[in-house]
């Protein structure tokens, strides 16, 4: 999925200039402080100079910026003036210098501005910066105004109506409160998607601060749901920044009334007055009792809001509501059916409700949380790096609670359903058990792990209070070049359908019985269809060169490599599916290209009709925005072609009301949305959301724990494959002394790769875990291991080297080769091994989420590794590194001698690899005697077990005849042996264990 849009750089949103304050003594408002003249005062510089300076999401995307000369400059003789086009995120700050103390702002209210108004419509996002070291590490507060004028205008922002980011803060968080007395800047984030101009001048802060700024009245909640006859109680609090008595007095008014709650009949209405007399202490709390009464009608739920009118602090951002639950009502029973539970409720829903639950938004991207109940939407979702701080489980949970109380504030409380991208783990929660990605869990072709991964998944996702998981990734990856590899277990249908036990692990029984449980998610299979087919060059999206491309195919081809996995996952009981982002052109329809999300042949034909899925279809990340035509031809694309929620991102709003627009209008059928709708619902009631809306934390114990992180030291180990081994260099003994060098033998970030904390990922520690290089020194306690990331150590009196080397991460389009990747080892990692292999008998290992290009190198390292993306266990490297389990992995996909054998894949007339699909050599494991005669008798023990349908004993003796192959065949790969070696995986896989014998036997004979 794509997450572009939440990726704030670490040096997005940063600070401000010198405070020149000076109180007159008969004057209680200070002067106006000027933070930024634009007359060349401050320089364009980065910290720790004070300085202005551009960021952006890519190169495109910063903003140009001059000091220009304009006679109709507010103040002074020039203007901070720019152009931009930006797709992803772009703007500019103005930092001071971090060598220097931080601003004290606090004596006054606020800071202000001139903007040259542009009245574009557009909202431009105003941060500054609080406390910490400095301007980027400390803490962001955001507001925001919008370019609705033309010419200059004065912007003043009071300090109260900054609020903390919650989407990103470069250190995690301080303390959560705005204090002032140590500010480090401002800066400005442009608007996305329109190309422009701007023009800035005269930064100052105004006005004196007054009490509002420092105390503050919050509720203990923004809804209060109560049963019908109960008597709901508020909370009001003052607090003060620093928790200092505030010096004022605060009072609070309030009065009931104004919901769909009827006074006298609902409820008994309340009014009145509490007081905080000066001298109380921060955090003092008075309570609002609002009684409700009881009748005997069935009835939807009633809100009865508590309108708050403060005098001395500032008021609470929402006024809180006392709701009455829903009551009697038929969809409230949990022990009728759920198809007639959905059934009930679907009956008493409006247009504007349905459509609500057919939209999906991103959390941070809520104007208010109250638009959750003010458009009844149905899904919430954290994208890439959308995380609460601090990120803890705890804060997870509080985050999805408060979501969840905000959707009780509806008619008929239908609970939202939140998702996140968990495709290696919960890899958006730090300290999460991060496992290997799918690359490497194909490579241990072991279903029952696979199983326990998705079960680890399953259970720390669900602690952290979300049900619903977009995985696993059912793609089969056909060409390296695609930045989503390491998404696919493999190259061949048949691997990715023996794997999708994961399904199993994360949703429980296929019958759905199991997802109320406390440690199981709803599984989404992705990218319908064929995501892994496309062709290079073919994609048109920024500067991908494949991803989200076109997939050209025949029926028969997409029948047999790109819908088998569906098959199965429908089989297994997948809840949800979602469409890829690329375009399917089948050879001869007559269609041409024509993107996924719009192809309701395949959508409502294939997977809804011909598969029987009935589950619903969850949209890629703004997808629909890519489909052809205005807005409304987007919806109605979509919607029809058979997907039943949108992942609408920001768009939100216009989503609901151009669906609900078009369904008046007749060009979305009311059939159709009932039928999404129920999808939708069925999946919400048998999650148990309906009874059990909130985070049940009874797992949260077992995140990152012992048994969990076994788990995934056991994948790491299963998926190493050794893909040559000269004298036996592999296994280590614990008593040599060991060289080990390498960019990613001791770097986390590299080993999880993408898609962890954040969408692309990132080099360095940045969660918990072991790297390789602790595991070996774990593993091997009293031995001498000396480490040099580059090698510039002395490298003589070593008995071997382990070089770890490899990719850094990325995920999606962005690590497609041609935009900016390669296959090749960096020029630092080639001379490691250089250096080090030329030096000793070595071992190199590739950390990578596909092949690399090593042929060139190949003579000189005695034993190669493809360890992929192990995720935060290096422990389980380690383990078969010093012979604690043994090597039995086999490659998932093919790997190439040079970039231009691309495409290549198992089953090719033409194959020629440097190692073929299903290559593994083992260790601690002895390979057959006899050749060819024990060959003979083990084609004849396969036909036996095909027979008799013995799968176990069938995959044992063809795993007997590959071991004498590889034995014979060595690293010296010929086209002869490798084509027959990588079709007979491909048959052991589909159960044709006589053919696949009979295969292993032909390249035996090849070899030399």
């Amino acid at each position: 999925m794509r997450r572009t849009a939440l990726l704030a750089s670490a040096a997005l949103l940063t600070a401000l200039i010198p405070l020149a304050s000076a109180r007159a003594a008969d004057d209680p408002t200070p002067a106006p402080a000027p933070v930024d003249r634009f007359e060349g005062e401050v320089p364009f510089a980065n910290q720790p100079a004070e300085g202005i300076f551009t960021w952006g999401g890519d190169s495109d995307d910063p903003p140009t910026l001059r000091l220009a000369d304009r006679a109709d400059a507010p103040e002074g003789a020039k203007v901070l003036s720019g152009t931009y086009d930006i797709s992803g995120y772009g703007g500019f700050t103005h930092d001071f210098a971090a060598d220097q103390p931080a601003h004290d702002w606090s004596a006054h209210k606020g800071i202000r501005f001139w903007w040259d108004g542009q009245d574009n419509g557009k909202k431009i996002a105003f941060e500054i910066k609080d406390g910490g070291a400095n301007g980027e590490a400390s803490e962001l507060w955001t507001t925001s105004f919008t370019d609705d004028f033309t010419g200059w205008k004065q912007i003043e922002i009071p300090f109260t109506d900054f609020t903390y980011r919650t989407d990103y803060q470069p250190v995690g968080g301080i303390d959560h409160v705005l204090g002032l007395t140590g500010m480090w800047g401002y800066a400005v984030t442009l608007p996305v998607g329109v190309k422009g101009h701007f023009a800035m001048d005269d930064v100052e802060l105004y006005g004196r601060a007054d009490q509002s700024l420092r105390a503050s009245v919050t509720t203990d909640a923004p809804v209060h749901p109560v049963k019908e006859g109960g008597t709901a109680t508020v909370r009001v609090t003052v607090a003060t920044t620093g928790s200092a008595p505030i010096d004022e007095p605060v009072s609070v008014r309030y009065e009931t009334g104004g919901g769909s709650a009827e006074p006298g009949k609902d409820y008994t209405p309340v009014s009145g007055t509490l007081t905080f007399p000066a001298g109380t202490a921060s955090g003092a709390s008075r309570t609002i009792q609002v009684p409700t009464l009881k009748d005997r009608s069935a009835e939807p739920a009633e809100t009865i809001p508590v309108k708050l009118t403060v005098t001395g602090a500032k008021a609470p951002a929402e006024t809180p509501q006392v709701v009455i639950d829903a009551h009697g009502l038929p969809y409230l029973d949990r022990e009728l059916p759920v198809r007639k539970r959905v059934a009930d409720l679907l009956s008493r829903m409006s247009p504007q409700e349905k459509a609500g639950q057919m939209t999906q938004a991103e959390r941070a991207a809520l104007s208010d949380q109250g638009d959750i109940a003010t458009y009844a939407l149905g899904s919430l979702l954290s994208g890439g790096g959308s995380t609460p701080t601090p990120n803890t489980p705890e804060a997870w949970a509080k985050m999805i609670d408060g979501f969840q109380l905000q959707a009780q504030a509806t008619r008929f409380q239908i609970p939202l359903i939140y998702g996140v991208d968990a495709v290696h783990g919960h890899n958006n929660l730090t300290g999460a058990t991060i496992m290997p990605h799918n690359i490497g869990i194909g490579a241990t072709r072991d279903p029952r792990l696979a199983g326990k991964t998705g079960a680890v998944t399953a259970s720390e996702v669900r602690a952290t209070g979300v049900p619903w998981d977009f995985a696993p990734c059912l793609c089969v990856t056909r060409d390296e070049r695609w930045g989503r590899s390491y998404e696919s277990f493999g190259e061949d249908p048949a691997l990715v359908q023996s794997m999708e036990t994961i399904i199993q692990g994360l949703q429980g029984r296929p019958d759905g019985r199991d997802l109320s449980r406390d440690d199981k998610v709803l599984a989404t299979a992705k990218h319908f269809v064929g995501d892994g087919g496309t062709a290079y060059g073919s994609s048109t999206t920024g500067s991908y060169t494949i991803d989200q491309g076109v997939t050209t195919v025949t029926r028969q081809q997409l029948e047999a490599v790109h819908l088998a996995p569906y098959k199965t996952a429908v089989r297994r009981g997948i809840g949800s599916v979602m469409p890829s982002y690329s375009s399917l052109d089948i050879v001869g329809d007559g269609q041409g290209p024509v993107k996924m999300h719009a192809r309701g042949d395949m959508i409502n034909g294939v997977l809804k009709g011909r598969m029987g899925f009935d589950g619903f279809v969850i949209s890629d990340w703004n997808a629909i925005d890519q489909l052809p035509g205005d807005y409304a031809s987007h919806v109605r694309s979509a919607v029809d072609a058979g997907v039943d929620m949108m992942m609408v991102p920001y768009a939100y709003k216009d989503f609901r009301t151009t669906l609900v627009d078009e369904v008046k209008a007749g060009r979305i059928s009311e059939r159709r949305v009932d039928d999404a709708v129920s999808r939708i619902l069925t999946q919400k009631f048998r999650l148990g959301l309906f009874e059990h809306p909130y985070a049940d934390t009874t797992g949260a114990a077992r995140i990152g724990s012992a048994a969990h992180r076994a788990v995934a030291r056991q994948a790491a180990a299963e998926s190493q494959v050794l893909l040559k081994n000269a004298h036996g260099v592999l296994p280590l003994k614990k008593n040599q002394k060991v060289y080990v060098a390498g960019s990613d033998a001791d770097d986390l970030g590299n080993q999880t790769g993408g898609w962890t904390l954040t969408w692309q990922g990132s080099s360095g520690t940045h969660t918990r875990g072991t790297t390789i290089l602790q595991g070996m020194r774990k593993a091997a306690p009293d031995a001498t291991i000396t480490y040099s990331k580059d090698a510039s150590a002395p490298t003589n009196g070593y008995d071997v080297g382990v070089v770890v080397v490899g990719e850094t991460p990325y995920a999606e389009g962005v690590g497609d080769v041609g935009n900016g990747h390669d296959l090749r080892l960096s020029t630092a990692d080639q001379a490691a091994v250089d250096k080090v292999c030329g030096a000793m008998k070595c071992a190199v290992l590739i950390v990578s989420g596909r092949p690399q290009i090593i042929g060139d190198r190949l003579g000189e390292i005695d034993a190669l590794v493809a360890s992929w993306l192990p995720g935060t266990e290096g422990d389980g490297v380690a383990d078969v590194l010093y012979g604690r389990r043994p090597f039995t992995g086999q490659l998932p996909v093919t790997w190439p001698r040079s970039e231009n054998q691309l495409p290549i894949n198992v089953g090719d007339a033409s194959y020629d690899p440097q190692f073929p699909y299903g290559w593994g050599l083992t260790t601690l494991t002895k390979v057959p005697q006899g050749g060819a005669a024990t060959l003979k008798a083990l084609a004849l023990a396969a036909a036996a077990a095909e027979r008799t349908g013995s799968d176990r004993a069938g995959r044992e003796i063809v795993t007997r005849a590959r071991l004498l192959v590889q034995q014979k065949a060595g690293s010296e790969m010929t086209a002869a042996v490798a084509k027959p070696f990588a079709d007979a995986d491909h048959l052991l896989l589909t159960g044709r264990y006589a053919a696949a014998v009979a295969e292993l036997t032909q390249a035996y004979r090849a070899a030399a």
